[in-house]
């Protein structure tokens, strides 16, 4: 039996791409939000933070969960030389994000967490992607045309970007995009 069918799945992200997401999934759920001031200890890295993150932005509901409700939090990260990448600044933060793993490999980092009215339980995913080499000119382009500074690492692999720049890729594509859905899916269809 799907835990959806026995708890009501309350999604707290603004995402747009993680709404989506559970719309695709077929699966019934609500948005709430809070603003959460998403702060980690310095220190921690790489699933530490996201792990956190998800954990902080979960806490955030604490003593509001009913009993047959699922709360799902999650938060992503581009981890890159030692290195976290959130949601850029500004336009220049954006730009030099990008100059900086244009030619290289770096992590994607989602981490998930399922919180009931008695317990939690976290996952994370990563996922390699690899940039060819990208111009200033077609890094400006992409940020007037696209404005990604909603992104974590300031680009989407499903914008144009991915369709130009990205060589490679192992792991979960969805992942990338801010959700682990094969992770979130088996999550949901355990047994509890």
């Amino acid at each position: 039996m799907l835990k959806s069918d026995k708890y009501k799945i309350i999604l707290a992200s603004g995402s747009p791409r993680r709404q989506q997401f559970f719309k695709d999934l077929d699966v019934d759920f609500e948005i709430r939000l809070k603003e959460v001031e998403e702060i980690y200890p310095p220190g921690l890295q790489a699933e530490q933070i996201t792990d956190f993150l998800a954990q902080l932005k979960a806490d955030a509901f604490k003593n509001e969960i009913a009993p047959n409700e699922i709360l799902i939090t999650s938060d992503t990260i581009v981890w890159h030389n030692g290195k976290a990448l959130g949601k850029p600044k500004d336009y220049d933060d954006a730009v030099a994000m990008l100059q900086t793993m244009a030619g290289e490999t770096h992590e994607v980092i989602t981490s998930v967490c399922f919180t009931t009215a008695d317990r939690s339980e976290i996952m994370h995913e990563t996922t390699k992607v690899t940039f060819n080499p990208i111009s200033d000119e077609a890094i400006h382009y992409y940020l007037d045309k696209y404005k990604p500074f909603d992104k974590a690492g300031a680009y989407g692999i499903q914008d144009w970007i991915g369709l130009t720049a990205i060589s490679k890729i192992e792991g979960s594509y969805t992942n990338v995009v801010g959700l682990p859905t094969h992770r979130v899916y088996e999550f949901l269809n355990k047994p509890d």
